[in-house]
């Protein structure tokens, strides 16, 4: 296994991905080798949209073993960008280049060619079809991992969502003792062996001020309970608090990370605390997985306006490991 290898997938072609690429290259070098898989006509486009220049080390993956990486310069492998007759991008060419991307970068690291990958923000309806939650579910699959967890990551702090993408008419029918359990089993292990900490855990309730006027509470069956047994296993974890003044001040300074019922309840106030200074680990996984912790935003594409912070978030963690 190669331990000095990232894997870089574009993600959606119409994003701003490559824009947000030639900016983190710019601004700064890595330690790790950079594989980026994508389009090579596409790339050179981007290239010379926003006047960037590097030369292009074009990497012949049929050959892994013969593969020589540069430092100085973009290691490509290129992956074929299908176009309708009249020379544009539909959805069907946009999820098949995206699928080809991830399968290539599955097989090399299986093969032990690299162990990190970093993708691009995508369209989850256009690439996911309903199929999954989102790409952490979509990537799990594929390893046949059925027990992962989000971690939206700053060093500050960080936040676990129970459940992900799921209509909230759906949320509190999925959650139960053994996941509460799992999530603050995947943070913990996380913690102890990429950050070398025991993390201190903040668990929210699911109701407004873990209270409720039904005759069931989660907060009081579920949760706590819950949080109970992870306490007899020596895991540093509290809870259940109410979510709307956990991420108080004075209690951010308390807690590494705060784990929450649903999507929203953490990452919007993550997400407005620190903007795009944060990124997304998948946890749980046989290799090491962190992206961007925004979407393609394809408006803003080819304006040269995007933020790249989350992007060099991301590349300098997996530095780190």
């Amino acid at each position: 296994m190669s331990y000095n290898r990232t894997i870089v997938i574009e993600g959606d072609p119409e994003g701003v991905f490559l824009e947000l690429f030639f900016k983190t290259l710019k601004s700064k070098s890595f330690k790790n080798y950079l594989i980026l898989i994508c389009s090579k006509n596409n790339l050179q486009k981007q290239m010379n949209k926003a006047k960037f220049k590097k030369k292009i080390n074009l990497l012949d993956i049929k050959k892994t073993n013969e593969i020589l990486l540069k430092k100085k310069e973009i290691n490509l492998i290129d992956v074929k960008l299908k176009k309708t007759k009249n020379k544009n991008l539909n959805n069907k060419n946009i999820k098949d280049y995206i699928e080809k991307c991830f399968e290539i970068s599955f097989k090399l690291i299986k093969e032990g060619f690299a162990n990190k990958l970093i993708n691009g923000p995508v369209d989850k309806k256009i690439f996911l079809k309903n199929k999954f939650l989102g790409v952490t579910e979509y990537v799990s699959n594929k390893f046949n991992k059925k027990k992962t967890g989000m971690l939206i990551y700053n060093k500050q702090l960080s936040v676990c969502p129970v459940t992900t993408h799921l209509p909230l008419r759906n949320v509190s029918r999925s959650i139960n003792r053994n996941i509460i359990h799992d999530k603050i089993n995947l943070v913990n292990n996380f913690y102890l062996k990429y950050l070398k900490l025991k993390p201190r855990i903040a668990v929210t309730g699911l109701n407004p001020h873990c209270e409720s006027i039904l005759k069931f509470n989660e907060d009081e069956k579920i949760i706590k309970p819950a949080i109970k047994t992870m306490k007899k296993r020596n895991i540093n974890v509290k809870g259940p608090f109410p979510a709307d003044t956990i991420f108080s001040s004075k209690n951010r300074k308390l807690f590494d990370v705060v784990i929450g019922m649903y999507h929203d309840q953490v990452l919007a106030p993550i997400k407005a605390l620190y903007e795009f200074d944060a990124i997304n680990i998948t946890m749980g996984l046989p290799f090491l997985r962190a992206t961007p912790d925004h979407g393609p935003n394809k408006q803003m594409a080819g304006k040269n306006i995007s933020n790249p912070t989350s992007l060099i978030r991301a590349l300098e963690f997996l530095d780190k490991q």
